[in-house]
């Protein structure tokens, strides 16, 4: 069965997969290809067409598509609730019981204009709308390789829900708990992102580096979220708000009140870390790992202790500091997986990965995130000659590499297919010695041109991870943070964050054999099986995807060193 899977329903992100009799072919997210940051407001068309390309399928061959993004009848609770919690702003009330699937409409209209567009006609193939949160459960269990497993899935919203519990058994999906917006603990991190001066379904990540370098205690946020392990209910009159609650900043309606103007001072500005804004990022961190954490063990708590597995996706599942506590309570013996692409792009994999298992396909488990497109020797060389631009063929490009990168060079690394989800893991990718504690802030202030306190993540090898990190539990695809043994801490400090924690891709020959074979040639060079990582991209850009992108990236930084497939590409200096 063919599968087509499209992700970014709820305006952002929007991605396609493309899942052939259970297995994963290709996924990649739209923003790479048409080089706009989050791609919001638009369809996966270049996805779509890139998937397509990539497994050999013609248009009229794909019998699915499966869509993150579904009906809420009012038989349920979701509209009442979110009817009865805006009452304040009685339009909004009044639409979601009076219309409540007009966003759904809306959405299946443009999906069906874009699929003509790409040559798929929508009356031929069966369209399956599957219900947001179960699109982001579905991403996380069925590609966890993982037979039954507690499932957890907490975004900003969907259709109306934000938090959602389950099970998965046998290939079944089960939901125990659901909780409906405005009441969103990804909707109340957003809006303190906002406060913070980033933007939401953005800057959310920046908020939890920032939490590092402050003190949680400073700021009592208990006026913002009332609380137990059965649930949670937002203030609206603060965060989370809407229509005239709304406090307006250069024209912008924000997504929280006046009143938290009021109550903590100007919103943040400029790109310096400082007081009081850092105690209040440590402070919305401590809230949203306690909350998690509750709510983890009072509805999946017996589930977990069963089966040992959590399978865990949504936007919040990128909280890799949060993820780090689930893992400590958890315990010894028992696995998270978060799918790498936990965000609304990877909703695409889930839609069209719940909609095979339905129709009768068993889903193979996810053996990496390099789904994207790529690029072969004679193709980039064309390009570089076409562009007049010179460059060497390597015998090979590892030696050179972690040559290059031991002798304290920073070294642009665009090799194979693309990585699906936000995280670079060793084919877009800038590297560094990580023991050179003046490389962070070089990277930073001259390539990525992002702000200076702003860490970076190790790649280290699967043989020595254990004794960096003190555990042997998985960590492929950045997806938490660890303690960094404090023997290792002084010898990397580039990849070390303030707190003494790393976000860590571990690499095995398996999972990527080449960029595996540059670690060991590094670590044969300084004996240090460990890279300094980060996403080929600058400030507010993309991730590269085609070797024009990372041409283009390298032309407009200081990086000096470009690896692009077997050939190097060097500037004069």
């Amino acid at each position: 069965m063919i599968v087509l899977g499209l992700g970014g329903a709820v305006g952002h992100d929007p991605a396609a997969a493309l899942v052939v009799d259970g297995n994963t072919v290709a996924a990649a997210e739209e923003e790479r290809f048409n080089r706009t940051k989050h791609a919001k407001g638009m369809q996966a068309r270049l996805a779509t067409q890139y998937c397509l390309e990539q497994a050999g399928i013609k248009p009229s061959d794909v019998e699915i598509v499966a869509y993150p993004f579904a009906p809420v009848g009012l038989g349920g609770p979701a509209r009442w609730h979110y009817a009865w919690r805006h009452l304040y702003a009685p339009d909004r009330a009044l639409m979601a019981l009076a219309d409540g699937q007009r966003r759904y409409r809306r959405n299946r209209r443009n999906v069906f204009t874009m699929l003509e567009r790409v040559g798929i006609d929508p009356r031929r193939v069966r369209f399956v709308p599957v219900e947001h949160h179960l699109a982001h459960a579905s991403s996380a269990y069925h590609l966890s390789g993982y037979r039954d497993a507690a499932i957890m899935s907490i975004d900003g919203v969907g259709e109306y829900c934000t938090t959602w519990f389950g099970h998965g058994a046998d290939g079944r999906i089960e939901c125990l708990k659901q909780f409906f917006a405005p009441d969103s603990l990804g909707g109340l991190y957003g809006a303190v992102t906002e406060y913070l001066g980033f933007e939401m379904l953005d800057g959310e990540f920046k908020v939890m580096g920032m939490a590092s370098y402050g003190d949680a205690g400073r700021f009592d946020l208990r006026d913002l979220l009332a609380w137990d392990e059965r649930g949670f209910r937002v203030n609206t009159r603060l965060v989370n708000c809407v229509g005239l609650r709304r406090y307006r900043h250069k024209g912008k309606g924000m997504w929280f009140a006046r009143k938290l103007v009021e109550r903590w001072g100007p919103v943040r500005e400029g790109d310096a870390i400082d007081e009081p804004y850092i105690h209040i990022a440590a402070a919305v961190q401590k809230l949203l790992e306690e909350v998690v954490l509750a709510l983890m063990k009072h509805y999946l708590g017996d589930r977990i202790a069963a089966t040992g597995r959590l399978c865990y996706a949504g936007g919040v599942a990128l909280n890799v500091k949060c993820n780090q506590r689930i893992v400590q309570a958890l315990g010894a013996g028992r696995e998270l997986f978060v799918q790498p692409a936990a965000g609304d792009a990877g909703t695409a994999l889930g839609a069209a990965t719940y909609a095979a298992q339905q129709l009768g396909d068993a889903i193979k488990p996810m053996a990496h995130a390099y789904l994207g497109p790529e690029w072969s020797n004679q193709e980039i060389e064309a390009i570089l000659r076409r562009r007049g631009i010179a460059h060497e063929r390597c015998a090979s490009i590892t030696d050179t590499a972690a040559e290059l990168l031991a002798r304290g060079e920073v070294v642009a690394w665009f090799q194979g297919r693309m990585e699906f989800g936000p995280r670079a893991l060793g084919n877009r990718s800038i590297l560094a010695n990580p023991a050179d504690p003046a490389v962070a802030d070089l990277v930073n202030a001259q390539i990525k041109y992002r702000e200076r306190w702003r860490p970076f993540c190790p790649s280290i090898l699967d043989s020595v991870a254990p004794s960096i990190l003190g555990t042997d539990h998985p960590s492929p695809y950045m997806t938490c943070t660890f303690d960094v043994a404090p023997a290792w801490r002084q010898r990397i400090p580039a990849v070390v964050h303030a707190d003494g924690t790393a976000r860590p891709q571990v690499v095995t020959a398996l999972s990527n054999p080449r960029y595996h074979e540059l670690l060991r040639k590094f670590e044969a060079r300084t004996g240090l099986g460990v890279l300094l990582n980060t996403s080929l991209n600058r400030r507010g850009e993309p991730m590269v995807c085609s070797p024009g992108d990372a041409l283009d990236m390298f032309a407009g930084s200081d990086l000096q060193f470009l690896a692009i497939g077997d050939l190097l590409v060097r500037k004069g200096r």
